[in-house]
């Protein structure tokens, strides 16, 4: 694998900050925003990134196919409202732990059949989770934006922080 394993779970571990800052961003007016009437609200896309990771680590280590995983997720994602949205998210950064903790270097090493072919499950959990991640995340900082978040910049989507204020002469 590419990464170690300390690595993947620390960028992981910073996607869930970098998310929960993006989402102490959202006013409640903000949650129905869609851009169009078939793309997910930015409620319905917190719920989404409440799920997917962790979900699809779970995909990789265990190599199951079984669609149950993603509908109960999805089912349980379906039935929060916002704060427990977001209390899901925050959660992600020990479950990581969790779901990483204990997988030995091989099972990273392991082939398996993915989008664009075979592949090893560290680079599908690279490839899929750490960059869906990433994907998603600046999909809600561009929702954001859309809804007026004017201030935003590219510390708050890459690094999860607001910009400095800027130097007064």
């Amino acid at each position: 694998m590419v990464l170690t394993k300390a690595e993947l779970l620390a960028a992981l571990q910073s996607e869930v900050r970098i998310l929960l800052h993006l989402a102490d961003k959202i006013d409640p007016s903000m949650l129905e925003y869609r851009p169009t009437p078939k793309q997910r609200s930015t409620l319905e896309l917190l719920r989404y990134l409440s799920i997917m990771g962790p979900t699809f680590v779970e995909y990789g280590i265990t190599g199951s196919q079984d669609p149950e995983i993603w509908n109960r997720a999805a089912a349980a994602a379906d039935a929060r409202d916002f704060a427990q949205t977001v209390a899901a998210i925050a959660a992600q950064h020990d479950g990581y732990a969790r779901l990483l903790g204990d997988v030995p270097d091989d099972v990273f090493r392991r082939e398996r059949s993915g989008i664009s072919g075979v592949t090893s499950t560290g680079a599908s959990l690279v490839n899929v989770v750490l960059c869906g991640c990433a994907a998603y995340r600046t999909q809600l900082f561009l929702y954001l934006k859309a809804c007026g978040r004017e201030d935003l910049g590219t510390m708050n989507l890459w690094a999860g922080m607001d910009a400095p204020a800027p130097a007064v002469s």
